[in-house]
C-alpha cells in the first residue's frame, strides 16, 4: 500500500507543487490592509475551496488514474464537497493510496477546512469569525463557546472522536482495518464513498448496516446538540425543534418506503424496514451509501427517493442539502399564514425553541429556497442540453446541489458520472461547491453589490 503503483511519487509531487504555489502566495504581500471583513472572508471561502479542489485533483493526475481535466476536478470536488459522486467505473481497481485519499478529502471537507484553519492556526485569527459563518453549514444560532476558535476546536474533537469510534467499531464487526478506516471517515463526513463497487451492499451485514445508520444519524445532527447531549445537558437536546423534526422525518419517510419496498419486493419486514431505513437516513443526511437500487423498484418508491434529495439533515451538521431547519420554520411560516388571513390585525410569528425567528432570518430562508429552485431550475435546463435525458439530468443537477451523491436515471446508485460530458462535469462541479459553500457565498461574488466600495 505505502507505494503501490508507484503513488508515492504522485503524492510527492502533488506536495511539492502545492507546497512551492503556497510558499509563492505566502511571502507576496498583496497590500498593507489586514483587516479581513465580511466582504473578504466570503472570498477567502470561495478561493480557498476553489483552491483546494484544485489542488486536492492532483494525485488522481500523477497516479495516472485518470487524465482528464474534468474528471479530475469532478471527482475532488466530489470529495471534498462530500457529495460521494464519482466518474470511476472500477473502484475496486484503484490503488489503496487513492482510495484512501478519496476517503481524506471527504473527511476534511465534512467539517470544513477553513474551520480546522481556524481552529488550530492563530496565524489566520483576524477574521476567523467571517471565514466560520460563511462557511459553517446551515442557519444556526446555538454557540457552544464564546470564542470562535473555542468553538471549531470543540467541533473538531467531537468529529475525530465519533470518527475513531467509528473505524474500531467497524473493524470488530468485520470490515478490514483499511475498509473500516475509509468508511469511518466517509460516514461522519456524510460523504458516502466507499471501497467497494456494490458499495454497503458488499458486505451484507445488517449488523454493519444499522451501525451506519446510527452513526449517519448521529453526523446529520446539528454539532452543538451532539456537544449538550455529551455534557449531559438533553433538556437542550430534548427541546431542540429541528432535532425532533429531523426524527419525525426519518421515521415518516421510513415508513413509506418499508410500505414500498415490501409491496413490490419479496423482502421480509425486518430487511425491507433496514433497507427502507438505511436509504432514507442516507439520502437525508447526504452521505449517499447505497444497499440497494431503489430506482428499479418502483415510480413510488424512485419519487420519495428523488424528494429527499432536497431534504439535508440538520444545520451545524456535515451534510449537505437545504437543511431541516428551513423547512421546518418555512413549513411554520406557511401554517401560520391561514392564522393571519383569519385574523389580519394579529402579530403571528413564528418560534424556534421558544424563541421567535428574527424577520431577516425568516426573508433569508425564504431567499435562499427560492434561488435553491431557480438554481436547480437552470441547472437542470442547462445539463439535459448536453446530451442527457430531462429526468437523468434533473436527478445529477438535485445530487449534486445537496451533495449527496446517487441521484435518479442514468446517475442512480448503480450508475456513475463517467458517462458526463466534459463540459456538464466542470458545470456539475461548480454545483457541488456551489451547494456546499451553501449558495450566497458564492452567489454573492457575483452581485455588483460586493464590488462597490459603499
Amino acid at each position: 500500500m505505502i507505494d503501490e503503483n508507484g503513488t508515492v511519487w504522485a503524492f510527492g509531487q502533488s506536495g511539492i507543487i502545492t507546497l512551492i504555489c503556497g510558499a509563492i502566495l505566502y511571502f507576496i504581500k498583496f497590500g498593507d490592509n489586514t483587516n479581513v471583513g465580511k466582504r473578504e472572508g466570503y472570498l477567502i471561502v470561495a478561493l480557498a475551496w476553489t483552491v483546494m479542489v484544485l489542488f486536492g485533483g492532483l494525485p488522481y493526475l500523477f497516479a495516472g488514474v485518470t487524465n482528464t481535466a474534468s474528471e479530475i476536478i469532478f471527482e475532488s470536488a466530489s470529495g471534498f464537497t462530500t457529495t460521494g459522486a464519482t466518474i470511476f467505473t472500477d473502484i475496486e481497481i484503484l490503488p489503496n493510496s487513492i482510495l484512501l485519499w478519496r476517503s481524506l478529502t471527504q473527511w476534511l471537507g465534512g467539517m470544513g477546512v477553513i474551520v480546522l484553519t481556524v481552529a488550530l492556526l492563530p496565524l489566520l485569527g483576524i477574521g476567523g469569525i467571517q471565514l466560520f459563518m460563511a462557511e459553517a453549514p446551515g442557519p444556526t444560532s446555538d454557540k457552544i463557546h464564546p470564542r470562535i476558535q473555542g468553538t471549531a476546536k470543540r467541533l473538531w474533537f467531537i468529529y475525530v472522536g465519533l470518527t475513531m469510534l467509528l473505524i474500531f467499531i467497524l473493524y470488530l464487526e468485520g470490515m478490514s482495518p483499511f475498509d473500516a478506516l475509509n468508511h469511518g471517515l466517509t460516514t461522519m463526513a456524510t460523504g458516502g464513498f466507499s471501497t467497494k463497487n456494490a458499495s454497503i451492499a458488499y458486505y451484507n451485514s445488517p449488523l454493519i448496516q444499522y451501525t451506519i445508520i446510527l452513526f449517519m444519524l448521529i453526523a446529520g445532527t446539528n454539532y452543538a446538540v451532539l456537544y449538550f447531549g455529551l455534557k449531559g445537558k438533553f433538556k437542550n437536546v430534548i427541546r431542540n425543534d429541528e432535532f425532533i423534526f429531523y426524527l419525525v422525518v426519518v421515521v415518516f419517510f421510513t415508513v413509506l418506503l418499508t410500505a414500498g419496498f415490501i409491496h413490490k419486493t419479496s423482502l421480509d419486514l425486518e430487511t425491507g424496514f433496514r433497507a427502507a431505513l438505511f436509504k432514507t437516513v442516507s439520502l437525508i443526511t447526504t452521505t449517499g451509501y447505497v444497499t440497494t437500487d431503489y430506482t428499479s423498484i418502483s415510480p413510488f418508491v424512485t419519487s420519495i427517493s428523488f424528494l429527499l434529495l432536497f431534504m439535508g439533515a440538520s444545520a451545524g451538521s456535515t451534510s449537505g442539502g437545504i437543511k431541516l431547519i428551513r423547512h421546518l420554520v418555512f413549513v411554520k411560516n406557511s401554517f401560520l399564514e391561514f392564522k393571519r388571513l383569519l385574523h389580519p390585525r394579529a402579530i403571528v410569528r413564528v418560534k424556534l425553541n421558544k424563541k421567535l425567528v428574527p424577520g431577516r432570518i425568516m426573508t433569508h430562508i425564504l431567499v435562499f429556497l427560492l434561488i435553491y429552485l431557480g438554481v436547480f431550475v437552470v441547472g437542470t435546463i442547462i445539463i439535459s442540453t448536453l446530451d442527457m435525458d430531462f429526468l437523468s439530468a434533473a436527478g445529477a443537477v438535485a445530487t449534486c446541489l445537496g451533495n449527496v451523491g446517487p441521484g435518479i436515471g442514468t446517475v442512480g446508485p448503480v450508475n456513475n458520472f463517467a458517462h458526463v460530458s466534459d463540459l456538464a462535469q466542470l458545470i456539475l462541479s461548480f454545483i457541488m461547491i456551489l451547494g456546499r459553500l451553501e449558495l450566497f457565498t458564492i452567489i454573492i461574488l457575483f452581485t455588483p453589490f460586493f464590488w462597490r466600495n459603499n
